[in-house]
């Protein structure tokens, strides 16, 4: 196995590959969306893990944010520091996973980098993109909107599969005041959503994955679920409601809520 054995296979699926630079010309009247996930050995992944769910998963994180956005994904980087016991049947069934979903979601690979290291490390970026001055974000909820997410919630031990909302995000756009994915738990990322928009929230009420509870629910994390606000009646499920007050400030079921969640300054050794 050596790094040109590796880039001349990937060069089967991608136009990109071959040159320093990926060259991409982007389209008129459109504002281009960035964004990145590691996926850590140990912190993201085990390596008794198949190979491919590790490669769908760690693309599907990445176009997670895309579809928080109401973009539409077009290309991905994918960075690989790869680990001693990684070997070449691995590295094809990983591409195998995470190709499998970038061919479903419209996604081109366009390059990436490799590497060692005693940990396997992999990187994803994502550009997509959104008509301009169209996409969502977290600073626009109101007073008076419902808040909705996109599924039930449970945190990671819970959903094993990611499904990364990019239509459901696509259809919000232009009706959704703000929206952002759940990825450190509902407390937590609507604690963010409401302090970017200056505004309070109540809970009234969490859809659960089965067997979750409502701690995991509010406080794990990894649920890459759509949570956003709207004033209209829009796709979701609706479990309560944003108010003037000081801003990130959070209640359920009318007690005080912390936003707790998973933190990854709070968890590194």
């Amino acid at each position: 196995m050596t790094e040109d054995s590796i880039l001349s296979k990937l060069r089967r699926h991608s136009r990109f590959i071959g040159d320093d630079c990926a060259i991409v010309r982007p389209r008129a009247n459109e504002d281009l969306l960035f964004t990145t996930d590691f996926s850590i050995e140990s912190v993201h992944f085990t390596r008794d893990q198949k190979a491919a769910d590790i490669g769908y998963r760690a693309l599907a994180r990445s176009l997670s944010d895309i579809a928080a956005m109401g973009g539409r994904p077009r290309y991905c980087l994918v960075s690989l520091a790869l680990a001693p016991w990684t070997d070449t049947r691995w590295i094809d069934a990983f591409y195998s996973g995470l190709l499998k979903l970038a061919g479903s979601t419209g996604t081109a690979l366009a390059g990436g980098d490799l590497s060692h290291s005693g940990q396997l490390t992999i990187d994803v970026m994502v550009c997509g993109s959104i008509a301009r001055g169209k996409a969502l974000r977290r600073s626009g909820a109101k007073a008076g909107d419902t808040i909705y997410v996109s599924g039930p919630l449970g945190g990671w031990t819970h959903k094993p599969l990611i499904v990364p909302r990019l239509d459901l995000g696509r259809k919000l756009a232009g009706k959704a005041h703000s929206c952002m994915d759940i990825s450190d738990g509902l407390a937590l990322d609507l604690h963010r959503l409401c302090r970017e928009s200056g505004v309070a929230a109540d809970i009234e009420t969490v859809p659960l994955l089965p067997g979750a509870s409502v701690e995991q629910a509010l406080h794990d994390g990894e649920d890459y679920e759509l949570l956003y606000t709207a004033a209209e009646q829009v796709p979701g499920i609706p479990i309560g409601s944003i108010r003037k007050g000081r801003a990130g400030a959070l209640t359920f079921a009318g007690k005080r809520l912390q936003p707790r969640g998973y933190d990854h300054t709070q968890h590194s050794s």
